[in-house]
């Protein structure tokens, strides 16, 4: 009998996939790698995921379309690796009489240590001054500010959130937490406010939330009147939790000072995206979670969860 095949369309997992064979073997699956950068179209998911009885998803669109798809052919059950669950419609899934689960929990320090790099860099402009030296021979040394006795505005206070909330308040800062869901955590002292009040106040804003209608656009052209002029904004969130249109103007006017992004609206980042011209931003490529301990942690439980799922648990 012809074991499950699943199919795996997640980079970071991708990236490793030759270490994740035996795990596979052992449940009793095999694997298809998909060829992929960041995403697959819409498209390319209709040609491929109909043909797996299990989906190890990145941040693929699985739309009703595609599950519907997926639900004629082999489909039988998808584990969404990683946090996010923006782009699964888990309503098709569920609808469907498809099992599917994501993987919570699982990143909160290692995308804390990326926001907290990345808001370092900004305050201190050390990537603008690598830059300089490295491609224009020069010699920079640019006044950056210190993290100490600096407030933050941070805005999502989950496992990310409170992870760079600690990570902050090591360095000195203060934090203003932003969630309607807050829950304090023991050790993690913060001040917390509805958005967007006291923006004013920050000198640094930091995006850790989830995207949902609620977030989507929260940065757009109506806060930027709110904003401390010279603020520096940092998200390892969800590209569209930033209107790019208001961070633009926004970075035009001055009123920010520079952005650190490691997710867009539109990934990957176009070779003609006028954020480009901004020499004091910091980019990075929707890569907040991937390092190699989580990718292995992570892609072990997303195996695991498919194999319990199609009753091939070893």
């Amino acid at each position: 009998m012809a074991r499950p095949n699943i199919l795996v369309t997640c980079p970071p997992m991708l990236g490793l996939i030759d270490e994740f064979a035996e795990r596979f073997d052992k449940n009793g699956l095999d694997f298809t790698p998909a060829k992929v950068t960041q995403i697959l179209s819409e498209e390319e998911l209709l040609d491929l995921v109909p043909n797996h009885e299990g989906w190890i998803i990145g941040d693929d669109p699985a739309t009703r379309r595609v599950v519907e798809a997926a639900a004629k052919g082999k489909l039988k059950a998808a584990v969404k690796w990683g946090v996010g669950v923006d782009n699964v419609d888990f309503a098709a899934f569920r609808d469907l009489g498809l099992p599917v689960e994501n993987t919570p929990g699982v990143f909160g320090g290692e995308v804390a240590d990326v926001a907290l790099t990345y808001l370092l860099g900004l305050a201190r402009e050390t990537y603008f001054i690598d830059r300089d030296i490295r491609f224009n021979n020069g010699w920079p040394k640019p006044s950056g500010i210190s993290v100490a006795g600096r407030t933050v505005a941070l805005v999502g206070f989950g496992d990310i959130g409170s992870q760079t909330a600690k990570r902050i308040i090591a360095c000195g800062g203060k934090v203003i937490a932003y969630d309607p869901m807050y829950k304090p955590v023991a050790g993690i002292d913060v001040e917390t406010a509805p958005w967007p009040a006291r923006l004013d106040e920050a000198d640094f804003l930091v995006f850790t939330c989830p995207l949902n209608p609620a977030t989507k656009h929260m940065f757009n052209r109506d806060i930027i009147g709110k904003l401390k002029p010279g603020v520096r904004v940092v998200n390892v969130a969800r590209g569209p939790v930033i209107e790019e249109a208001a961070l633009l103007d926004a970075l035009e006017k001055g009123v920010v000072h520079s952005a650190a992004l490691d997710v867009f609206e539109v990934e990957p980042l176009a070779p003609d995206n006028p954020l480009r011209k901004f020499d004091r931003c910091i980019f990075g490529s929707h890569n907040g979670s991937n390092s190699a301990d989580a990718v292995r942690r992570v892609s072990h439980i997303a195996i695991e969860k498919i194999a319990r799922f199609l009753g091939k648990a070893a």
